[in-house]
């Protein structure tokens, strides 16, 4: 991994948050990911499953966390079965977890090989009444693959009918939601990461650079300060291109006098970050492109505000909304018979302001948290509103990542990146 080893600590509070939710006499089980393959003997990067990451620190294929905190021994209590090293493997495909670096990394003495997790795992059902299992629970999840996970709790329910089956992912959803210190460091050097690459950005970017130039000059300084590179599908979107909200062809040329919608960020160690700037081709916004941006920013300023403990997922985006009507007024883009006709269920600033406005960040871009409760301290969200203008080919959207606080408004995570008009002009032409 190219990221610094993460205190083990944090794995061990992880497992200890979990643990504590869990019914008595149960076992919860979790799965690394698969490698995906793609034809011939082609596979996709490996991409550690989140969840036994956050409870294990393990960033490996073909790994298995067991938990049972009633089980009769201490070392039954916490148990991970990894894939077997040798030298053949060593040689091949490079250093694997040892059971004594296993041990360093997440803060579990029982460390099994692989083949024999059933064996354990029949002992372990015997003196146990409830399996949690885990499943993809996330509202934004379409899962149309047979996952490592899905087919192991296919094999479990087969082979254990007799046992209560329990569910890890409300538990996650609402342990992952509320993020420890490490995990905001972690998030912190992301963001600091991603901050780079936008400063990099700044000067190269020049009318006919073309928006995959703009992607490499990213990638490049992303990698060489430790992160595995964009921490979801980058967005580079010039001009028209930046009304389509999830424009990834990064294929165009860019010209003078249009915007570059740059939905771009670095993951660090699993975390990601999740960043939004617009800036101009040319190095210098038109007043039309100004007024728009700064009614942008001041909807990302107000609700940025409106992140605190008690507020309620529903009624944010309900306020931004009527933060974002009043800036589409002051800009003529809707009148006030617009608002006075509009649609409850589809107000009359949707035209031009479509998604949300926040959502959780984390070890997932879109990371867990339960919508329906109340937002806590410690929480990390994105702020991102945007105005999208077709009939005048270009849109802006801004965004930034902060932390709620106890009292007060958020921490931002980004607020040593660029984002005032005369500040990135500045920069664009030095």
């Amino acid at each position: 991994m190219k990221y610094h080893q993460i205190n083990s600590a944090l794995f061990v509070k992880n497992r200890r948050k979990f643990t504590a939710e869990m019914k008595p006499n149960s076992v919860a089980v979790f799965n690394s990911n698969d490698i995906y393959p793609i034809s011939a003997d082609s596979t996709l990067p490996f991409e550690q499953h989140r969840d036994i990451f956050y409870l294990s620190g393990v960033d490996q294929e073909e790994s298995i966390l067991l938990l049972f905190p009633d089980a009769p021994h201490e070392s039954q209590k916490e148990m991970l079965f990894l894939k077997e090293t040798s030298e053949h493997i060593a040689i091949w495909e490079g250093e694997k977890l040892t059971k004594e670096r296993a041990f360093q990394v997440s803060g579990i003495r029982t460390v099994y090989w692989l083949q024999d997790f059933h064996k354990v795992l029949n002992e372990m059902m015997t003196y146990a009444d409830t399996m949690y299992i885990n499943t993809n629970e996330h509202y934004r999840a379409v899962v149309e693959t047979e996952t490592r996970e899905a087919r192991f709790v296919k094999w479990w329910k087969e082979n254990y009918p007799a046992h209560n089956v329990a569910k890890s992912n409300p538990i996650l959803q609402r342990i992952r939601s509320i993020k420890e210190s490490e995990e905001i460091d972690l998030i912190q050097q992301a963001c600091d990461i991603t901050e780079k690459g936008f400063r990099r950005l700044l000067p190269f970017v020049k009318p006919n650079v073309t928006e995959y130039e703009i992607e490499a000059e990213l990638i490049h300084e992303f990698i060489r300060n430790r992160s595995k590179g964009f921490a979801y599908t980058p967005i580079i979107a010039s001009g028209n291109n930046a009304n389509v909200l999830h424009y990834i062809e990064n294929n165009q040329q860019c010209k003078a006098g249009d915007l570059i919608l740059l939905d771009v960020a670095a993951e660090y160690a699993n975390y990601s970050s999740d960043m939004t700037r617009t800036i101009p081709v040319s190095g210098k916004f038109s007043e039309r492109q100004k007024a728009v941006y700064n009614a942008v920013l001041k909807v990302k300023n107000e609700a940025t505000k409106m992140l605190t403990p008690g507020t309620l997922w529903k009624q944010y985006h309900i306020e931004v909304g009527k933060v974002m009507t009043s800036e589409l007024l002051g800009l003529g883009l809707i009148d006030k018979a617009d608002v006075q006709n509009e649609n409850p269920e589809w107000p009359a600033y949707k035209k031009y302001f479509m998604h949300g406005t926040s959502h959780h960040l984390g070890l997932n871009t879109h990371d867990y948290g339960l919508l329906h409760e109340p937002m806590k301290a410690n929480m990390v969200f994105t702020v991102e509103p945007g105005i999208y203008i077709p009939a005048e080919g270009f849109g802006i959207r801004l965004e930034d990542n902060v932390v709620v606080q106890e009292k007060g408004e958020p921490f931002n995570l980004m607020r040593n990146i660029p984002i005032e008009v005369d500040e990135i002009e500045s920069l664009m032409n030095s």
